[in-house]
């Protein structure tokens, strides 16, 4: 999907030598080339930035933060619609809370180093503002309008599918979701048996305890998992048993 650059509503931007040669290795460094390499430019212009040049006519980027979030909300939705046909409306919706939310934001733009491109004001440059979680939740967010302005919603999800997709693979929110409900409904669907947990492990002081537990399907071992309390270990269990099944299902 293409969209039409010719009315992008962009201000013009007229940046230094030096911060162009920054965008520039940022492109080479995410493989990702801008056609209009403005909007990456005011992607990361905070607006205290633009306060202390506002002869150059440059824009901050509150306007593709507005836009970023709208396609960070459509993109993470259509991934989970497809990737969890088991979650109801409800546990959708959380999960898609839990992805798209400041904290979150925050660990993939740190991931992703953005703090360093973002071009601050003076002030807010010496308390702190490229640390500042706000301003890099808006920067991803920021990002993802501006990508999606310059080449489409196919490149943004290609982009997520780097940078956030797996980490849902990998439970990073598994707070948020129920696997075992997950598990047991894929079970019924197959009407393969009955489903068990057991520890079969405790580690650690009283202060920092560790736990193993297994799922069984009919006494046979379908995941085993970790976590600081038993209830997150027997999640972890059914997450890897999930995954196990879809990678058998996928092989056939």
């Amino acid at each position: 999907m293409k969209v039409n650059r010719k009315n992008n509503h962009t201000r013009k931007t007229i940046f230094s030598e030096n911060v162009k040669e920054k965008f520039e290795q940022f492109q080479q460094h995410f493989q990702i080339q801008f056609n209009n390499p403005a909007l990456l430019y005011q992607a990361f212009t905070h607006s205290s930035y633009v306060n202390e040049h506002r002869r150059k006519f440059f824009a901050d980027n509150e306007r593709l933060e507005f836009l970023g979030d709208a396609v960070l909300e459509l993109s993470v939705s259509q991934y989970l619609f497809q990737q969890y046909t088991m979650m109801s409306e409800g546990e959708l919706t959380k999960l898609r809370a839990a992805i798209v939310c400041e904290p979150s934001l925050v660990l993939f733009a740190n991931e992703l180093n953005f703090g360093q491109y973002v071009l601050l004001g003076k002030g807010e440059e010496l308390t702190g503002g490229r640390e500042r979680p706000a301003l890099l939740a808006d920067v991803f967010e920021a990002f993802v309008g501006a990508l999606y302005l310059d080449q489409g919603l196919d490149e943004v999800v290609s982009f997520l599918e780097k940078i956030v997709f797996p980490k849902i693979e990998l439970g990073a929110f598994s707070h948020v979701m129920d696997y075992k409900s997950q598990l047991q409904e894929v079970i019924q669907q197959h009407n393969n048996g009955t489903l068990s947990y057991e520890i079969v492990e405790e580690k650690g002081p009283a202060h920092n305890r560790t736990f193993v537990s297994r799922v069984l399907l009919n006494a046979k071992e379908l995941g085993i998992g970790k976590g600081r309390s038993k209830k997150e270990a027997e999640q972890q269990a059914a997450r890897l048993a999930i995954l196990a099944i879809k990678d058998q299902e996928q092989g056939e």
